[in-house]
């Protein structure tokens, strides 16, 4: 049988995730707190509706929303998913949030009678455009095979990784190593520059190395040009992320040295002002830090995502 699908949160990776859903045949309902943004959804199919309690007659309801208490208030706060009479049978939360926060919403829901899964996702909102997202789940297994289709159809590949919060943890190690390479990335692409080896040209080598990956590719082209108004991660959200990493380290007794270091130069980054820009700025702070002043190269290169 055919599921109704309901989606809650239309930011840059929720519009880009639901659009595939819609795109792939499922029926989809969707409500954002910024009604317009959901415009781009109804020029594709789905359905917009008024408020969040329109979504809770839905057999599945994804949230993707910025922190824990944003996801605390879709769901429980007044007006919220499951502040009314009825209830999905199942919500999944793409969301990026502490493991701590995640038992709390889950025994929240499963007192309620409603199943939860944890499905986060390794990619920007461009990598969800493009189909080539990693999405991972933890929660009850059974759950996972009945959502798993609507998973597949957002993304290049779609993983179980285990019962409960297991996949919280995996996107807070996920995250906490994306803020790393984004460091060293720029670390080493500004020694390169400063040596002679235009910025381009090393950024290339880098992705056809063994060290090369989706993540150096799709950021190459903001690296070269500069362009960091086009917006996929923030610094203040990466600072978010690198400190639940931390906290989870010194939950599990592992020292993490080089993301501590990491996260310091993040929060500079973030004290000195920078907000909807994208993350990779830092390459900016590192060049400055050097002594370099860097231009934009204006050179056309790949983001590696071009079918």
């Amino acid at each position: 049988m055919s599921k109704r699908i309901g989606w809650i949160g239309l930011g840059r990776m929720g519009e880009a995730m639901a659009k595939r859903l819609v795109k792939a045949g499922h029926d989809v309902s969707v409500w954002n707190r910024t009604a317009s943004k959901a415009a781009p959804l109804a020029e594709v199919g789905a359905k917009i509706v008024a408020t969040k309690q329109d979504l809770s007659s839905c057999d599945i309801v994804f949230t993707m929303v910025s922190t824990t208490d944003d996801l605390k208030e879709v769901l429980f706060a007044e007006g919220g998913l499951l502040s009314g009479k009825g209830k999905p049978r199942i919500v999944v939360d793409s969301s990026s949030i502490s493991q701590e926060g995640s038992v709390e919403v889950r025994e929240r829901l499963e007192a309620m009678g409603v199943g939860y899964l944890c499905s986060p996702v390794s990619g920007n909102a461009k990598v969800a455009k493009a189909g080539k997202l990693l999405q991972v789940a933890s929660g009850p297994k059974a759950l996972y095979d009945e959502v798993e289709p609507c998973l597949q159809a957002m993304a290049r590949r779609v993983m179980w990784v285990g019962e409960g919060e297991l996949a919280r943890v995996w996107k807070i190690a996920h995250n906490t190593m994306f803020g790393v390479i984004i460091q060293n990335l720029c670390e080493i692409t500004v020694m390169a520059e400063k040596a002679g080896i235009p910025r381009h040209v090393f950024l290339e080598s880098i992705n056809d190395s063994v060290l090369g990956s989706m993540y150096t590719r799709y950021k190459t082209p903001v690296l070269t040009n500069l362009t960091f108004e086009q917006v996929t991660f923030t610094p203040k959200l990466l600072l978010k992320d690198m400190d639940l990493g931390l906290s989870a380290a010194k939950a599990h007794g592992v020292p993490m040295p080089a993301a501590a270091a990491t996260r310091e130069s993040i929060a500079r980054m973030v004290g000195r002002g920078y907000d909807d820009i994208d993350f990779a700025v830092l390459l900016k702070e590192v060049a400055a830090d050097s002594g370099l002043e860097i231009k934009s190269e204006n050179v056309k290169v790949s983001d590696g995502l071009e079918s």
